[in-house]
């Protein structure tokens, strides 16, 4: 049977166990890795938006440019037309027709303009509105960046401390037969980390249930000892 006294090398290894357990667990939940990725799916949403405000405003960028284009184009035919016409010295029959081609360039030109306008007034806006999503896409970023460093710090803070209780394990386990810790370890991951319980009045430390006498003795003929109800390492 193992010895109490080699046994309760385990009770010590477990402490230092729970407390790297806590603290893996305090990484894993600072406050402000919710407020992190809380802010950082807002964030997300807010790059999509811009990405789709971005693709409107980009295509409607290249048809206020191909109206603009045209309408330019327009207006130089115009001015050719109308500076033949108003020249005089061509026929009745060819200043009628040039008159009639100037009229309709002139509707063209209407046209045309109402086009840039109502182009125009859908561009500044998307603009302004791309404008003010790059402005809180950048609010965003900076106060991210500001989490990423605080969570950064909280882990350095926290990881050194599990490496302090790393080497405190390691020398707590050097001790123990490797059977053992085999085993202790088995138990851990099935046992929500409490593989090992003293036992006091009866008490089984890790379950927290009474074993009777009969129990007791039941308890001992493992070896080691486990507790008959939960199966953990039991120290007498």
């Amino acid at each position: 049977m193992m010895l109490d006294s080699g046994l309760s090398d385990l009770l010590d290894l477990q402490e230092v166990d729970l407390a790297i357990d806590r603290l893996l667990h305090q990484r894993q939940t600072l406050p402000v890795l919710a407020e992190y990725q809380a802010l950082g799916g807002v964030r997300d949403g807010a790059a999509g938006q811009l990405a789709e405000r971005h693709d409107v405003l980009r295509q409607s960028e290249r048809d206020l440019d191909k109206a603009e284009g045209e309408l330019e184009i327009l207006e130089n035919k115009l001015k050719e037309s109308e500076t033949r016409l108003f020249a005089g010295g061509m026929s009745g029959r060819e200043t009628e027709q040039k008159r009639l081609e100037v009229q309709a360039l002139r509707g063209q030109q209407t046209t045309m303009e109402s086009r840039v306008l109502g182009l125009i007034e859908v561009v500044d806006p998307l603009r302004e509105e791309s404008k003010l999503l790059n402005q809180e896409l950048a609010r965003h970023n900076e106060k991210l960046a500001t989490y990423e460093a605080e969570i950064a710090s909280a882990w350095a803070e926290i990881d050194a401390q599990i490496a302090r209780r790393e080497t405190t394990k390691a020398d707590l386990a050097k001790p123990i037969s490797a059977d053992l810790m085999i085993l202790y370890e088995q138990l851990r991951r099935s046992k929500q980390g409490v593989a090992v319980g003293r036992l006091t009045g009866g008490v089984c430390g890790g379950c927290h249930l009474s074993l009777s006498l009969p129990e007791q003795a039941e308890a001992t003929e493992w070896d080691p000892p486990r507790c008959i109800h939960c199966m953990r390492i039991l120290v007498l």
